[in-house]
């Protein structure tokens, strides 16, 4: 029972997906239901074995800002995308600028969030990622990490695609 618009109930798998430079990663794959919430830790502790170092920020949907989450990153400096907990602080002259600042870095974070939900339905509109129909558990495990794969070559290939073109500045004639 998964409670979204126009399907009372899903099957197939649960993918636990992060980005990160652009990458996606798949960080856990399920066939049970379970609550996301419980993956972020694991998934952040997975950003510092690939890069040395944990990140500077977290962009997560509401379901993933739960009290244990924020004060993991909290503990170490990771900030956390969402409204903080509790009542809104009072504006005053003296922390106006602050509240405002505050606002804004929200409202990018909420911005660079996007960029997950684009993948989810770049997967799924173009990769297939939407329309698993394998009969085994691991081919269909396959399909769904091959349709990764190919998202994260789609990645590098435009970026090279772009690199070439800058080096070589194709100009084209104009018309008489």
């Amino acid at each position: 029972m998964r409670g979204k618009a126009g399907k009372s109930v899903e099957f197939g798998a649960k993918i636990s997906l992060s980005l990160s430079d652009g990458f996606s990663f798949v960080d856990r794959l399920s066939w049970d239901s379970f609550n996301e919430s419980k993956d972020l830790i694991p998934q952040i502790e997975k950003y510092k074995q690939r890069y040395g170092h944990y990140p500077l920020s977290v962009h997560a949907d509401k379901i993933y800002q739960t009290r244990e989450n924020r004060n993991y990153c909290k503990e170490r400096n990771i900030r956390m995308t969402g409204k903080p907990l509790g009542r809104p602080a009072k504006k005053t002259e003296e922390n106006k600028q602050k509240l405002e600042e505050e606002k804004k870095q929200r409202y990018q974070d909420d911005i660079d969030r996007i960029a997950i939900e684009g993948r989810f339905g770049v997967g799924k509109r173009r990769y297939g990622l939407g329309l698993i129909k394998s009969k085994l558990k691991e081919t269909s495990e396959t399909d769904i990490n091959v349709s990764i794969l190919v998202l994260n070559l789609e990645k590098i290939c435009s970026e090279e695609i772009s690199r070439i073109k800058g080096k070589y500045k194709i100009r084209r004639k104009k018309a008489a």
